[in-house]
């Protein structure tokens, strides 16, 4: 099978978002950052307080799903649907706005790091009213898997361990649910010098961004803390260099419609923002269909 070739490097660059949270946005950090069907991803990860207390208070979303990866830390998830859950270390939440959902992620923690992710995942136009869910996924339910030169957490869709027929599916869009967008997200942990090979969905958009070391995607060298945007056929193919490496792998089935967003709104139309303002101030946004 033929390797996917890196085509782009999108890197991280410094923002805030929320009551003043600082991270790092490569994805969504403009118009034309973006892979169809991700909309946007957010490194955090600091060890002030000041730069994450304030957290995320009650703020609207419609039109697309937001995954949150904790990987040190501790927040609590809010909202008007009256789901709570506890962002662990190692847990996730995956959250569909649909027509409206209004949420707050909050630090439960006054010291210490917190270090996560958060993806944005479009949703196609048949789904962007749909109503609004919300899954809290402990780490226990993230199955955590070896192979040769490292191991892989797998969050959604199915892998196939390199050398092996066997497949693991993660919690979320494995073999009995399958969202639109068929996503994949993993987390990929490689030892020093260690190469990969990871079969991915043909067709699928694909990316990683690398979050510790540095990694080579066949002679090309990714940056650390950037987002590298792959070819759509083929394997991922890696290799860490002495110090190893630590990345998401991230692949969707693009959707192909077009993209307004404006803010926490993301749609199909200027009319359709329009309308989901206007429904998040009059009250309606999370009103039933």
């Amino acid at each position: 099978m033929a390797a996917r070739d890196l085509q782009r490097v999108i890197p991280s660059v410094a923002t805030s978002d929320g009551a003043g949270v600082k991270l790092r946005r490569s994805l969504g950090s403009s118009q034309f950052a973006r892979l169809d069907p991700f909309l946007m991803l957010d490194e955090f990860y600091s060890d002030n307080p000041d730069d994450y207390i304030a957290g995320f208070p009650d703020h609207p979303h419609r039109g697309f799903e937001t995954v949150t990866y904790m990987l040190e830390g501790n927040m609590l998830h809010r909202d008007h649907l009256g789901n709570t859950g506890n962002l662990a270390p190692g847990s996730v939440q995956w959250m569909t706005a649909g027509r409206g959902v209004i949420h707050s992620e909050m630090p439960q923690q006054k010291e210490g790091r917190m270090r996560g992710f958060q993806l944005w995942i479009n949703l196609p136009a048949r789904e962007k009213m749909k109503p609004a869910a919300y899954r809290d996924i402990p780490a226990s339910q993230v199955p955590q898997v070896a192979i040769d030169g490292g191991e892989v957490r797998v969050i959604g869709g199915t892998l196939t361990v390199p050398g092996s027929d066997q497949a693991v599916s993660g919690p979320v869009n494995g073999p009995d649910e399958r969202l639109s967008t068929d996503p994949v997200y993993w987390d990929l942990r490689l030892k020093p010098g260690a190469s990969v090979s990871l079969p991915l969905p043909d067709g699928h958009q694909a990316m990683v961004y690398l979050y510790e070391g540095q990694a080579r995607i066949g002679e090309k060298v990714l940056p650390t803390r950037s987002a590298g945007v792959l070819g759509d056929q083929g394997d991922l193919v890696l290799t860490a260099d002495r110090e190893g490496a630590r990345l998401l792998v991230l692949a969707g089935k693009p959707i192909g419609e077009p993209v307004v967003q404006y803010g926490p709104f993301v749609m199909n139309s200027r009319e359709e923002i329009e309308q989901a303002i206007a429904d998040y101030r009059s009250g309606r946004l999370t009103e039933a269909a």
